[in-house]
């Protein structure tokens, strides 16, 4: 495999990129930058708008990165069902491409990966644990 050499950092930066990408959902909702093209319900902006914001940088900089992104899964998940899935829309209601929810999906299984995953490396928890580890071997 020729690209196997790069796995980890082609990780990481799948990692910091959807971390980044998603805290500006956040931004938009809670700081009202970059400006919505509609008006938010004010329960989403300031519950969906606080984890995107705050999980989207927990993600980014990889920590606590199981908790994190297991939550933004979740937040996908349920913003799909609310937004787009309304199974009253029939069919078009559980097609993503025809119900604009594609966003949401693919963050939603996104974040599940990351989730199962964990932070890898170039992340605060990979130096919280190194940091760990380079401890018990100063005092031992």
């Amino acid at each position: 495999m020729l690209l196997r050499a790069i796995e980890p950092q082609a990780y990481a930066l799948l990692r910091i990129v959807a971390g980044f990408l998603f805290l500006w959902h956040g931004t938009q909702k809670i700081f009202g930058f970059p400006p919505a093209p509609f008006e938010i319900p004010p329960a989403v902006q300031w519950v969906a708008g606080s984890i995107e914001l705050v999980g989207g940088i927990l993600v980014m900089v990889g920590l606590f990165t199981h908790w994190a992104a297991f939550l933004c899964s979740g937040l996908m998940a349920f913003a799909y069902w609310i937004a787009h899935g309304s199974p009253t829309n029939g069919v078009a209601g559980l097609l993503p491409i025809l119900n604009n929810g594609e966003l949401a999906v693919i963050y939603c299984f996104l974040f599940l990966f990351l989730s199962a995953r964990g932070s890898g490396i170039w992340s605060v928890d990979a130096l919280r644990s190194g940091a760990a580890v380079e401890a018990s071997r100063t005092t031992a």
